[in-house]
């Protein structure tokens, strides 16, 4: 078993762990409610902020592919996009539909690995906006939630701890860098940054990758402030705004089944240390879970669509090289007569000739419905 997977099913194991801790020490009552809350309009709306974030979410992996010299239209990067994201809310980790839609374009372009890292810098573009933005609500909005890390941060000891971090990866820097063998590793990095500065900081890739990003970023704080009005909050979106950040930071640890776990407990936290209580904040992560997968259910028919081609495929394949073979089989008796003396052809030619194209043909034939 490969580290990857262990890692994966111990993230799996840690989303299941909260959702249990959860139901234990809240009840089902908050999921439960979640469910009954939620009406057409309430669907509607959140169909409408779905295709906003993933229209600007493909459109910066557009952007971010032209930067690394990867070809890729905006339809066809919409289509992908919400294939991913439907199997990131219905498979465990909540990542596979990323891996999928990565493998997948740079197969298309026969460039698996630059395919990946034009993926891996979309999705990292996108969290380096979230954690800025992020950083500046918790800064500039006080929250009874956040009282407490706070005063945390700013205690002596705290300030002493990140002191020595710093100190650490500095001295593990210089050391590294006299080791001979790590030559191979600074040229991957060296590598990754330069791919990172055509991806994300060029001049005609940058505006673009800000834009959506923020864009992409509004679409998910309105459907969390949809979700909690959908559960019964009249708390103002000043208030609001904060826990709605750390729940969307949670959603970046890679310990949930489908995408849930740490952010409904994050939410339940968060609510409760702000007065609001801690089953309302679950009510509103879990309405907002249920909003988005289904933001995410057009992917359902790309995926019914890209399988209905797969089927159709080998078909038109077959009809196509028979086609092929019988078309050229026909110009070589055409070509026969020709060269003969006599100009003229003899009738057991012909059928040598029609004896001939069906041993052509037969094998392609045979060979395509075994593919099929």
């Amino acid at each position: 078993m490969s580290a990857q997977t262990v890692r994966a099913r111990l993230g799996t194991l840690a989303g299941a762990g909260i959702l249990l801790v959860l139901v234990w020490r809240l009840g089902t009552g908050a999921f439960l409610d979640g469910l009954r809350r939620i009406d057409g309009p309430t669907l509607l709306a959140a169909l409408g902020l779905g295709l906003l974030t993933t229209v600007f979410s493909a459109w910066r992996w557009c952007v971010v592919a032209r930067g690394l010299s990867i070809r890729l239209p905006l339809g066809r990067a919409v289509a992908d996009y919400y294939r991913a994201l439907f199997l990131n809310a219905a498979l465990p980790g909540g990542v596979l539909g990323d891996v999928h839609r990565a493998v997948r374009h740079g197969q298309d372009t026969h460039d698996v690995g630059r395919g990946v890292r034009a993926v891996v810098l979309e999705r990292t573009a996108g969290q380096v906006v979230l954690i800025a933005v992020g950083v500046t609500v918790l800064l500039a909005q006080p929250s009874p939630a956040l009282a407490g890390p706070r005063d945390l941060a700013a205690s002596p000891g705290t300030a002493l701890a990140l002191a020595v971090v710093v100190a650490l990866t500095i001295a593990v820097a210089v050391r590294l860098r006299g080791k001979p063998g790590t030559s191979r590793w600074r040229r991957a990095v060296r590598a990754a940054l330069a791919e990172a500065r055509l991806g994300l900081l060029a001049r005609r890739s940058w505006p673009g990758v800000v834009i959506s990003s923020v864009v992409v970023l509004a679409g998910h704080l309105g459907t969390f402030l949809l979700a909690a009005r959908a559960a019964g909050s009249t708390a103002p979106f000043a208030e609001l705004a904060p826990l709605m950040v750390l729940a969307l930071l949670a959603m970046a640890l890679p310990l949930n089944v489908g995408g849930w776990g740490p952010r409904e407990g994050v939410t339940a936290w968060a609510f409760g240390a702000a007065g609001l209580g801690a089953a309302q904040g679950l009510t509103v992560a879990v309405i907002y879970g249920v909003l988005t997968f289904a933001a995410s259910l057009p992917g359902v028919g790309v995926l019914a669509g890209q399988w209905l081609a797969r089927l159709r495929r080998p078909q038109l394949q077959l009809e196509e090289r028979v086609l092929a073979e019988g078309g050229a089989s026909h110009r070589r008796a055409e070509r026969v007569p020709h060269h003969r003396r006599t100009g003229e052809a003899e009738p057991w030619d012909t059928v040598a000739e029609q004896d001939r194209r069906h041993r052509d043909v037969e094998p392609v034939q045979r060979l395509l419905v075994q593919e099929a």
